[in-house]
């Protein structure tokens, strides 16, 4: 006779199953290979704080993810309160002026700026100036990306 525990035990193994054959079916993020992005070619998504650009968001060679987009942050906006995480980014400054917050240290950042936001730090931006401020956003993964905090 099968118990109803033996029936639970069923059901959540046969879920279970379902579940890891499913994600193992799903395809892996492309491999980028040498490639040109063209500005006129970036979809723009408004967002509350200005506007948002997806470039790519794919693995290379040799990082397991690599993503780039594009923010304009309105004058005195921020994209988010300020956070960290495990990926490391870099940022470039195209125009404007941002304020840019890091483990309580604040800059700023004009067009040209480089800006690196390290693994598991607390970082912020706002737009400081009086005219919209637009920063390419570059992050990645590796196998040594530490886990989040």
């Amino acid at each position: 006779m099968i118990t109803r525990r033996d029936f639970v035990v069923a059901v959540v193994v046969a879920c279970a199953a379902v579940t890891v054959a499913t994600w193992a079916d799903m395809p892996a993020k492309p491999l980028m290979h040498s490639s040109v992005f063209n500005w006129s070619n970036f979809k723009v998504q408004t967002t509350p704080y200005g506007a948002r650009r997806d470039a790519f968001d794919v693995r290379t060679a040799t990082l397991d993810g690599f993503d780039c987009h594009i923010t304009t942050l309105n004058p005195g906006q921020v994209p988010h309160a300020a956070h960290h995480h495990p990926e490391e980014e870099l940022l470039i400054v195209k125009e404007g002026t941002l304020q840019v917050m890091q483990n309580g240290l604040t800059n700023q950042a004009g067009p040209g700026a480089i800006i690196f936001q390290a693994s598991n730090e607390e970082h912020g931006l706002r737009n400081a100036g009086d005219v919209p401020a637009t920063y390419y956003v570059f992050r990645w993964t590796t196998a040594a990306t530490p886990k989040s905090k």
